[in-house]
C-alpha cells in the first residue's frame, strides 16, 4: 500500500496514520529515506510505503518533514519492542 502526501499535508493527521501502522505486531522497522519512507514487517517486506512530493529546497516542507519524523521516532521508541527505524531524512543529494 502507498500513500502519497504534497506539501499542504497534515502533521498532526499523517503522524497519526504512521503511529497506527507502526503499533502493529507485525510492524518491524521504518526506513525514512528522504522523501519517500517505507515500513516493512519482521521478514523485511515492505508492507507501506510514504511518499512526501516535496522539494528538499522548500523550508515549510523540510520543516514539516522534520517535525513529522520527530513525532513518529518518539512514537516508536515509547513502544519499547524491536520496532525500529533508519533517520535518512536529509541527505546530501536532496539538498543540491
Amino acid at each position: 500500500m502507498k500513500d502519497v502526501y504534497y506539501i499542504d499535508f497534515d502533521v498532526d493527521e499523517v503522524t497519526s496514520r504512521i503511529n497506527c501502522i507502526m503499533s502493529r505486531w507485525s510492524v518491524h522497522l521504518i526506513h525514512i529515506k528522504g522523501q519517500k519512507w517505507k515500513v516493512y514487517n519482521h521478514s523485511d517486506i515492505l508492507i507501506h510505503e510514504f511518499d512526501f512530493l516535496i522539494d528538499f529546497k522548500n523550508i515549510e516542507g523540510r520543516i514539516k518533514l522534520e517535525d513529522l519524523k520527530l513525532n513518529v521516532i518518539h512514537h516508536i521508541e515509547s513502544l519499547r519492542d524491536d520496532t525500529a527505524y533508519i533517520d535518512e531524512l536529509v541527505q546530501e543529494d536532496l539538498l543540491y
